[in-house]
């Protein structure tokens, strides 16, 4: 199968990552032929760290008759904007979460991709890894009986240690728990249990500044503006039926993420949306307790899968899963918590949406169809 030449734009502290997988574990279907940043200095790091061919600017890449997809990881506010650009460059794009920061601008881009004939793709990736994927089967395979409610917590330390090069992004919108960690836990419930209907919730800012406390920061003693919630709370409704209830936050210490589906004949405890893999178990209705055997491969961090996964629909002429339309559902669904919390009221959302299809069992190493 021809190869996809994929460009990146955006050699930030995510990219390593994915030019390490887009490079080897998934060099069956893509090849990364160039990466692109506004810091020249970064993409040629990049470049030469895993052997890519060419460091350029944006509209050098842009202008490569070559490549097929585009990569996007740049800073959340960028998303939109480089995607537009790729698409009017005659790309497929994929981009990394959140999809937008508003509605307009993510069914622009949906709008153009759609009449130009070309794929959108965002992540999170990671419900195509080995514990979503098991916990999939889990539900279609009927061991929990009828899903019914869902209980989800990601609780995370704030931004005060100063020792992310980018902190200061985690205080604005699209750094927020909601926008930046939400999407792992909205995509992986949709994912398990369908589109969603309904929400409500409410945001807080505990505080309207921090100060960078940790010494060995090199703005250690700044006092930085708190510029989006930090403490959310939402309840949201799904087309199938069933409630969830989602804690995030990024005011305390440490990082506490805990998902459960609640069902008819069991109770599952979901790996952390934010991995690959983890732990998985099912609580039965006899009191007993039984972790469940992972059932599916890629279970090391494997962002990346769903741009291979990208690639494969365009060679083999199938959807593919980690959608545009499914990234602009978890946007629609973040920003009505947001909305619900300041009107007080529920919030409508469209559910034109089929839960993204499952992997097939037994796949060969790191490839995605049989």
């Amino acid at each position: 199968m021809r190869k996809v030449k994929v460009g990146v734009i955006g050699a930030g502290q995510i990219s390593a990552i994915y030019l390490k997988n887009c490079t080897q574990t998934f060099d069956d279907i893509l090849e990364v032929a160039a990466v692109a940043d506004l810091v020249p200095e970064l993409a040629r790091k990049r470049a030469e760290e895993y052997g890519v061919p060419k460091a350029c600017s944006v509209d050098e890449l842009l202008g490569d008759p070559d490549i097929e997809i585009v990569l996007n990881l740049t800073a959340p506010a960028a998303h939109a904007p480089i995607n537009l650009k790729a698409l009017q460059s005659g790309k497929h794009v994929y981009a990394e979460k959140p999809f937008a920061l508003t509605r307009e601008d993510a069914d622009e881009v949906l709008s153009l991709a759609e009449a130009r004939g070309l794929l959108v793709g965002c992540a999170p990736d990671t419900f195509l890894g080995a514990g979503l994927q098991t916990c999939r089967k889990i539900i279609d395979d009927g061991w929990i009986g009828t899903p019914y409610a869902a209980n989800g917590t990601i609780i995370m330390g704030n931004a005060s240690s100063g020792m992310h090069p980018n902190f200061q992004n985690f205080l604005k919108l699209g750094g927020d728990p909601i926008l930046d960690m939400g999407p792992y836990f909205l995509t992986a419930l949709v994912f398990l249990l369908g589109p969603v209907t309904r929400v409500t919730g409410t945001a807080k800012q505990l505080r309207k500044e921090i100060e960078i406390r940790n010494p060995k920061s090199h703005r250690f003693g700044e006092v930085v503006p708190v510029e989006a919630p930090t403490n959310v709370t939402a309840a949201l409704d799904f087309a199938g039926g069933a409630t969830a209830s989602l804690q995030a936050a990024k005011e305390s210490f440490g990082y506490y993420p805990r998902l459960e589906i609640f069902g008819t004949e069991g109770n599952l405890t979901v790996n952390d949306p934010n991995f690959f893999s983890g732990t998985i178990s099912i609580r039965f209705p006899n009191g007993e307790s039984k972790e469940i055997p992972l059932t599916h491969g890629f279970t090391e961090d494997s962002r990346g899968i769903g741009v291979a996964d990208m690639a494969y629909a365009l060679r083999l002429g199938r959807p593919h899963r980690a959608t545009g339309r499914l990234a602009r559902h978890v946007l629609d669904v973040s920003l009505g918590i947001f909305e619900a919390s300041e009107s007080g009221r529920h919030v409508l959302l469209q559910a034109d949406l089929e839960k993204p299809a499952p992997l097939p069992l037994g796949l060969k190493y790191n490839r995605l169809d049989p």
